[in-house]
């Protein structure tokens, strides 16, 4: 068996900045209240032709063209998101199409917030045996077309934007064992769902368990890589508040680590947070090749997966 590794990263925001005080000519807020209960100061809006789809292809034909490798030589893609308004054909196809990939399997995975983090995964798992040599792992959202911009407790979370990562073969593993899964009983803590979808969640309840049940699960994530937190160099969660992300990461013991706040100037864009947090990192040259790097992602449906990888 084969190992794999993330041999480069793209990324891609709209143009249009929505900052803390253009919310507050819409609702009932400020800058300073945003800023103290989830740390945000602006996000990205796309605009109406720029789909969830076309904000994918523009990040991962960014990561096929800093991987060095074809459009011919990816054989899969993996799609992360939960805002896709169609069902057929699904994102990693149109992706693909968009892109001029010849034949590869294509699947969208729907983990809302730890969507990529599963998907990095399954690409790893897939590679591993042998079932893909190469893959085009992608986290996407256009979170802004499933918000009640009446809502001041969520219309200021969110924010639209693509992140990807080409995973290929490797001799030596570059992606360590996944520790993933869910709480069911409380996946009603966040929903988009309706019709027209609204997103809607249990903010205190969101908060709670993720400052106090995951940081023991990203110990663990660690020790199945073989370190500790402290031999971390870089940490990248889940942009989706940084009262969330400070907490977590402190109680993780990440003492040496790059501490990703991304959260700050993107807003929560789910499944495409990590990817897009991860890849600014790298590009800004904020992490070294080769250093172990914490991907945590937890969110809807109480779920969470994460993996330690080496940069790339």
């Amino acid at each position: 068996m084969t190992g794999s590794r993330v041999l480069a990263l793209g990324h891609y925001q709209p143009a249009r900045v929505l900052t803390n005080d253009d919310l507050a000519a819409m609702v009932d807020t400020d800058d300073e209240w945003i800023r103290t209960r989830v740390g945000i100061r602006t996000r990205r809006v796309a605009e109406p032709d720029e789909t969830v789809d076309a904000m994918a292809a523009n990040a991962a034909a960014k990561a096929l063209a800093n991987s060095g490798l074809a459009a011919s030589d990816i054989d899969l893609v993996l799609v992360a998101t939960c805002t896709a308004v169609d069902r057929s054909p699904n994102t990693a196809a149109r992706v693909a199409a968009r892109l001029g990939l010849t034949a590869p399997a294509t699947m969208d995975v729907n983990v809302v917030c730890a969507g990529f983090t599963h998907a990095l995964a399954t690409a790893d798992h897939a590679l591993r045996a042998g079932a893909a040599a190469n893959a085009l792992v992608i986290g996407v959202e256009k979170f802004t077309d499933v918000v009640d911009w009446s809502d001041r407790s969520t219309c200021v979370l969110v924010g639209d934007g693509a992140g990807a990562a080409v995973v290929t073969t490797a001799a030596e593993p570059g992606i360590g064992p996944v520790v993933w899964g869910s709480v069911p009983e409380m996946g009603h803590a966040v929903r988009i769902e309706g019709t027209p979808s609204r997103f809607a969640q249990e903010g205190q309840s969101v908060y709670r368990w993720a400052t106090t049940q995951l940081p023991p699960i990203a110990r663990t994530v660690c020790e199945r890589a073989g370190i500790t937190p402290a031999d971390l160099a870089g940490v990248v969660l889940h942009q989706a508040n940084l009262r969330i992300i400070e907490p977590v990461a402190r109680k993780l013991g990440a003492v040496n680590a790059v501490i990703a706040t991304d959260v700050t100037e993107s807003g929560n864009t789910s499944a495409a947070s990590i990817p897009l947090a991860l890849s600014k990192l790298v590009e800004r040259g904020e992490i070294p090749p080769g250093a172990p790097v914490l991907l945590f992602g937890f969110g809807g449906n109480l779920s969470y997966a994460g993996q330690v990888i080496h940069c790339p």
